[in-house]
C-alpha cells in the first residue's frame, strides 16, 4: 500500500530570517516526496517571507503559498486544513528546524499506537550568538522557566499528556473534533488538545522525536510573548470551563502574593515576613540556576538568564492577571489585536 498523503502547514508572519531553513528541513525529509505538500499560509507578511516562499514553490512543485486576511495562527492553520489534500496533517512552525525523521516517525506513531496526536520534544536553541540570546534559550528549556512542560524539558520516556507542539492529526480528527479556535492567538494548541481529549482521544508526546526550535533574541521579544501566553490562559480556562494545568496560576499567584504582602506589610508582621521569605525563596532558586549556568556558559550569560526568569515570571503573570480581567470580569470585551497587548520595552 502506498503510504498516506500527508500535508503540512507551516503559519507565517515576518519570518524571512527563518522560512528557507525551516523549508530546507522539511523538504530534506525522508518521507516519500511525490506523497507530500507543504502550505505556507502567510498572515500578509511586511518582510519578504512570501517572496521567499514563492522563489521555493518555482523550485519544489510539493511547495504552495496561501494568504492568510486574518494573520494569526489559528487562522492560518484553518486555512491550510480547509485547502489541504492530505490524509495525514502535520502543524510544523517557522522558526523551527525539523530532523529528516520527523515526519516518518510521526505518522508511524499515529498508526502504532491509535494517538489522535502525535508531537516531540523542543530543544531551543539561541535566537542571537550573545550572552542573552544564550541564556533565553536555557530559560525556555528550563523548570524554573516553564515548570514541568514535558515538551519543553525533555522526559524519558513515551507520555500521554495534555499539550504538544507541532501535532500530527489525522484529516478526520478535525470532522470530529472542529478547526482551531481562532479567537485564541495564543494557545490555540492546549485548547485543541483538551478538545481531543474530552472526546476520549489521546496525545502522545515522543521523547527522541525532536524539533530544534530558535528563542526570540531579545527580552523584549521574550516578554511580548509571555506577555501574550499569559493573556489568553483565561480565555482558555473560560472556553473550557477549568484551569487546564495548575503551573499556568503559578507566576500570577507569585505576583499578587508579593503586592498583597506588600500592602499589608505596614499593618502585619507575618505579611512583611512571607513576603520576605517568599522572596527570597525565589531569589535563592534564580541564583542557584545563575550559578550553575555561570560555570557551564560564562558570567555573562550566567547574570542574564537571572533577567530572562524574571521577565518570563512577570510577563507570563501580569498577561494572566490583565486576561483574567479582560475575558472574566469584563466577559464580551473584543479580544485584541496582540500586537497592543503588552509594553514595547
Amino acid at each position: 500500500m502506498s503510504p498516506p498523503f500527508v500535508t503540512v502547514i507551516v503559519p507565517t508572519r515576518d519570518e524571512e530570517r527563518y522560512i528557507a531553513a525551516t523549508l530546507d528541513s522539511i523538504l530534506a525529509t525522508t518521507y516519500p516526496a511525490d506523497r507530500l505538500e507543504v502550505l505556507v499560509v502567510d498572515g500578509r507578511s511586511r518582510d519578504r517571507t512570501p517572496a521567499v516562499v514563492v522563489e521555493y514553490a518555482a523550485r519544489h512543485p510539493a511547495v504552495a503559498l496561501l494568504d492568510n486576511p486574518k494573520r494569526t495562527a489559528p487562522a492560518a492553520l484553518n486555512v491550510g486544513i480547509r485547502a489541504a489534500r492530505g490524509e495525514i496533517i502535520v502543524r510544523m512552525d517557522a522558526h523551527v528546524v525539523y530532523p529528516p525523521d520527523y515526519l516518518p516517525r510521526a505518522i508511524a506513531a499515529l498508526a502504532e499506537t491509535g494517538a489522535d496526536n502525535v508531537g516531540g520534544v523542543i530543544v531551543t536553541r539561541p535566537g542571537a550568538d550573545t550572552p542573552m540570546g544564550r541564556a533565553i534559550a536555557l530559560g525556555l528549556s528550563h523548570p524554573l522557566g516553564v515548570g514541568n512542560s514535558y515538551f519543553r524539558i525533555g522526559t524519558a520516556e513515551r507520555r500521554w499528556v495534555d499539550t504538544v507542539p507541532f501535532g500530527c492529526f489525522r484529516r478526520t480528527l478535525f470532522d470530529r473534533v472542529g478547526l482551531f479556535d481562532e479567537e485564541l492567538v495564543r494557545n490555540q494548541d492546549d485548547e485543541f488538545n483538551f478538545r481531543i481529549r474530552r472526546r476520549g482521544g489521546r496525545v502522545l508526546l515522543l521523547p527522541d522525536l525532536v524539533a530544534y526550535y530558535y528563542a526570540r533574541p531579545s527580552l523584549r521579544h521574550v516578554a511580548r510573548m509571555y506577555f501574550q501566553y499569559g493573556y489568553f490562559k483565561p480565555l482558555v480556562a473560560r472556553k473550557l470551563g477549568r484551569i487546564m494545568t495548575a503551573r499556568q496560576l503559578v507566576p500570577a499567584a507569585f505576583l499578587l502574593t508579593l503586592a498583597g504582602a506588600g500592602l499589608l506589610a505596614p499593618w502585619f508582621t507575618w505579611a512583611a515576613v512571607g513576603g520576605a521569605a517568599i522572596a527570597a525563596a525565589y531569589a535563592l532558586a534564580v541564583g542557584a540556576c545563575v550559578v550553575a549556568a555561570t560555570t557551564r556558559h560564562g558570567a555573562r550569560c550566567g547574570l542574564a538568564l537571572g533577567a530572562v526568569f524574571a521577565v518570563l515570571h512577570a510577563s507570563y503573570g501580569f498577561g494572566f492577571l490583565r486576561g483574567v480581567v479582560d475575558h472574566v470580569l469584563r466577559r464580551g470585551r473584543a479580544v485584541p489585536d496582540p500586537a497592543t497587548l503588552a509594553p514595547s520595552r
